[in-house]
């Protein structure tokens, strides 16, 4: 029986954020102005800095309920699937509403069912994480993960064809020469992360059980507008 590594939380703050994605191995930056987040993140960090630095991020239902920077009201629901990711970088400035704001970056380390949603404290949401059925998120996956359901290996190849007709499609320009060096788990988890999903897009990809998958899914779906496209 696995048990939980001691690392993991047994409660953890939570950030709804619409059409937003962390994933494992991540790195997501936010720009953190509300009063009840800057009393998350300083909570989480702790007076000495000697706090786990752990937030989880986690979408709402309805995106269209959210403001413009994201955020919604406490009584969103929220999708019961989330990422934890720890702060890595952290720097305040003064021109943010009310005079204060903070850019910090996430790197996302493990996904977590919501088990039950705690009382309000300072003004930010509170969960009890079930980090079980993710344990496997901890470890590092293989470069060349391959998927075993179509029969056929994902491989980079496959998902850069099928961004450069995504990009083509959508008349994005990238960086080709830094794609070039990402592994596959980069190019899987920037594209998710990165990309003009919808929400419900975005949470099918966190909730793909490996890279393999996600893999596969972040394939259909770039290739669902380039179909589109020849089709007219």
């Amino acid at each position: 029986m696995n048990q939980k590594p001691p690392l993991l939380p047994e409660t953890l703050p939570i950030f709804p954020l619409a059409r937003v994605l962390l994933l494992p191995s991540g790195n997501l930056p936010l720009n953190i102005f509300e009063p009840r987040y800057l009393n998350m993140v300083a909570d989480t960090l702790g007076r000495n800095g000697d706090g786990d630095g752990l937030i989880g991020m986690v979408q709402p239902r309805l995106p269209e309920a959210a403001s413009r920077a994201g955020s919604v009201g406490d009584n969103e629901a929220v999708y019961q699937t989330g990422c934890a990711g720890r702060i890595t970088d952290f720097s305040e400035t003064k021109d943010g509403p009310g005079g204060r704001r903070i850019l910090i970056s996430l790197h996302g380390l493990i996904r977590f069912n919501i088990a039950a949603e705690l009382p309000i404290e300072k003004g930010y949401r509170r969960i009890r994480p079930d980090f079980s059925p993710f344990l496997h998120d901890l470890e590092n996956q293989p470069e060349d993960e391959k998927t075993k359901d179509s029969g056929r290996a994902t491989g980079r190849e496959r998902v850069q064809t099928a961004l450069k007709a995504f990009l083509s499609a959508k008349n994005i320009e990238t960086d080709w020469d830094e794609i070039r060096n990402w592994s596959l788990s980069e190019l899987v988890t920037t594209i998710s992360m990165t990309g003009p999903f919808d929400a419900g897009e975005k949470q099918a990809l966190l909730e793909c059980a490996r890279m393999g998958e996600r893999a596969e899914l972040l394939i259909a779906l770039m290739e669902m507008p380039v179909s589109g496209s020849q089709r007219h």
